[in-house]
């Protein structure tokens, strides 16, 4: 049942008015059964001063494109609500027309465009509305006997309103439907939510609550859990076997979900999620169409779902049916397009945004993760509401071009214009070794900044964790995650690349910077340092590229691989016999991984620092004593030692080196592989030549 979360105490300290409106509505949308992300809108009308100083009747309400679980007051735009009135009037209005109308009706032009159904909030007399998309309402409005059922619920307290789309005429429609109503309580919106309303705010939160309770009592009354969608054909696999089969299928759907633009792939195995797809009516069921109307730009009309017995295929066939399924649904929105197309639409990507697949789960697909997880979610509302509406008769959606004509309706393609535009890294991601450290953590920064999801792989997992929570704080929540990782271990590096493809669905870049540093003479040095050298920047290097260009290889959209080398990868270093070596082999390691690369459109590059003490373990442990040593300085010296010896006279910092890691990894290099640069301030006895 929804909880009503109204909290008297907490309302008692908000001014009577706007900040009312944004904790009623935040309450709404803090329950995702109660209201869609994105969706739904609410109301309030309040007297104000207009900018002559005059009483006037003002209508706050949900600007377009804003969600209520997190709207703040400057959310909400004003109308004069003296110039609305005589809309209900008009017979007839266009949705360009009414836009241009409300546009002049605003208190205030730096507010918000105004939410697509301002004139439902408008034309009900009412103080105080709401509209939601609760699951269990919607349940019974996609329910070919709901309008029945709506009777034994609500008796005579209801209007229903026949499916149309939000708009003049829908507002109308619902505001006579009312009028020539006067017991109503609520208005139920085939296909689409439920309307109500109060003379406070507490009573409008308080009546939207009790009659979805109302519903969801009865619709619980007649589930039989056993029998929901048929029952189970498929058992799901233990959460250890779902993700090990995810983590080799993931970049195969990453792949083939990116022929026109990257996608992060992310997935859901949740209980109700397992309880659909596992059901002998789930192939059926979800090709329906979707739940909402609301859903459409987020999920498309119907996801794909893969016709895989968990039991009895093993993964090789299930990647072949995902290639051929994402293949096949891809042709087949591309010609729903085609048959529903208005002059000027252009096609979104064909991929589907929601996969199904029998013994494993969901599978999602967006711009970035928070866009995936929206798709996600939407479909946990879908699964509610399919199992409601086949609780109570047939689940019913819109018709095919109905569905196109939401999908590809101008207002709603409106909002989605009102997210920040993509910049180079975005639909990227990028996998960092030290990602800690210094190089590692400038890295991610400036990656991130231009739209990169990132793992951040150390030995340092706490100092990764606590880079990662800064960038999720400052560009959204799932941008970063941290991994423990020694690069040296084969089986921590094959784990890390699981877990990328599992949060992300895979990787496009991968900076290979972990590293340490020692120095001896050369005939002081010993095995056990020259190997420690060679395992951490030899094999660590190895490991980690390889595990990527294997991972590379099965996404099929290329790949970038940016190695973090040394001038000592060119500069015989003295003193530095082991770690010199080690970072040579790197740089070449580096060419000969882009001479295969080549033919898979995997790039690989070469950044060669120099003396960067800034924020580096390296130079914090006895490496900075060492080479002060070996130029019989001290070691508060090195600093002005390095600056002093280049041509530049310059000190090099991690953000310096991230700008050309950065560089490579952009599509400024796109025709550029097996190339080495120098950021060291120019050393002339490590010039490459």
């Amino acid at each position: 049942m929804s909880k009503n979360l109204w909290n008297q105490h907490e309302v008692f300290n908000l001014n009577k008015g706007v900040e009312e409106l944004v904790y009623r509505s935040n309450l709404i949308g803090s329950d995702r059964a109660v209201c869609n992300w994105g969706g739904g809108n609410t109301s309030m009308k309040t007297i104000e001063k207009d900018f002559r100083g005059r009483d006037i009747e003002v209508m706050w309400v949900k600007g377009s494109g804003s969600d209520l679980a997190t709207m703040k007051a400057d959310n909400f735009t004003g109308l004069n609500m003296e110039d609305i009135r005589p809309l209900i009037e008009r017979d007839s209005m266009t949705d360009a027309e009414m836009v241009e109308y409300l546009s002049h009706c605003m208190i205030d032009s730096k507010h918000p465009r105004p939410s697509i159904e301002t004139l439902l909030h408008a034309f009900l007399p009412f103080k105080h509305v709401d509209h939601t998309h609760p699951d269990a309402i919607i349940s019974l409005c996609c329910a070919d006997n709901g309008k029945e059922i709506a009777k034994e619920i609500y008796g005579d307290r209801f209007v229903w309103v026949p499916y149309i789309r939000p708009g003049f005429s829908l507002s109308k429609m619902i505001a006579e439907g009312v009028k020539n109503h006067p017991k109503a309580e609520l208005v139920l919106m085939e296909k689409h939510g439920l309307v109500t309303w109060g003379d406070t705010s507490e009573e409008a939160y308080n009546k939207t609550i009790d009659i979805i309770n109302e519903a969801e009592s009865y619709i619980n009354s007649g589930i039989q859990k056993d029998k929901m969608f048929g029952g189970a054909k498929y058992n799901a696999f233990s959460e250890v076997e779902r993700q090990a089969v995810l983590a080799t299928v993931m970049p195969v759907i990453r792949g083939a979900v990116s022929d026109v633009k990257k996608m992060i792939v992310t997935f859901d195995d949740s209980e109700d999620v397992l309880q659909f797809v596992n059901s002998y009516d789930a192939p059926a069921i979800s090709q329906v169409g979707a739940a909402c109307p609301d859903h459409l730009v987020h999920t498309k009309r119907t996801p794909l779902y893969i016709d895989w017995e968990p039991q009895a295929d093993d993964v090789e066939n299930l990647i072949k049916k995902v290639k051929s399924g994402v293949q096949k649904y891809k042709e087949e929105y591309k010609a729903y397009f085609e048959r529903n197309k208005h002059e000027g639409d252009q096609m979104f990507e064909a991929a589907p945004r929601v996969i199904l697949i029998p013994g494993i789960g969901m599978l999602n697909t967006g711009k970035n993760t928070m866009m995936a997880n929206v798709s996600g979610g939407l479909y946990h509302r879908a699964i509610a509401v399919m199992k409601g509406s086949t609780a109570l008769g047939e689940f019913v959606s819109l018709s095919e071009n109905e569905s196109y004509n939401v999908e590809y309706w101008p207002l709603e393609l409106y909002k989605l214009s009102l997210a920040p535009a993509e910049v180079e890294f975005s639909r990227k991601v990028a996998f960092i070794t030290g990602g800690a450290g210094g190089i590692g953590s400038a890295t991610a920064r400036r990656l991130v900044s231009e739209g990169a999801h990132v793992v951040l792989a150390d030995l340092n997992f706490e100092g990764a964790k606590k880079i990662a929570a800064e960038m999720n704080a400052a560009y959204g929540e799932g941008r970063a995650v941290a991994v423990k990782m020694d690069v040296t271990s084969e089986e921590q590096v094959e784990a890390a690349f699981a877990k990328a493809a599992l949060t992300y669905g895979g990787v496009d870049i991968i900076v290979n910077n972990a590293g340490l540093a020692t120095s001896s003479p050369f005939d002081e040095t010993t095995l056990k340092e020259w190997n420690l050298n060679m395992d951490v920047l030899g094999t660590g290097y190895f490991l980690v590229a390889r595990e990527a260009f294997k991972q590379m290889k099965e996404q099929g959209i290329g790949g970038n691989m940016v190695f973090v080398g040394s001038k000592n990868s060119v500069y015989a270093g003295k003193n530095a016999a082991a770690y010199s070596s080690a970072k040579a082999l790197e740089t070449h390691l580096a060419r000969c991984i882009a001479a295969e690369g080549g033919e898979f459109g995997i790039r690989v590059n070469s950044v060669l620092p120099d003396a960067v003490l800034q924020g580096s373990a390296i130079w914090g442990s006895s490496w900075r004593e060492e080479r002060a040593a070996a130029y019989g300085i001290n070691p508060d010296q090195l600093e002005n030692h390095y600056k002093n010896r280049t041509t530049l006279l310059v000190n090099i910092y991690p953000k310096d080196i991230a700008e050309s890691i950065a560089f490579f990894a952009s599509s400024k290099a796109d025709k550029t592989t097996g190339c080495m640069i120098t950021v060291d301030g120019g050393v002339p006895a490590a010039f490459t030549r």
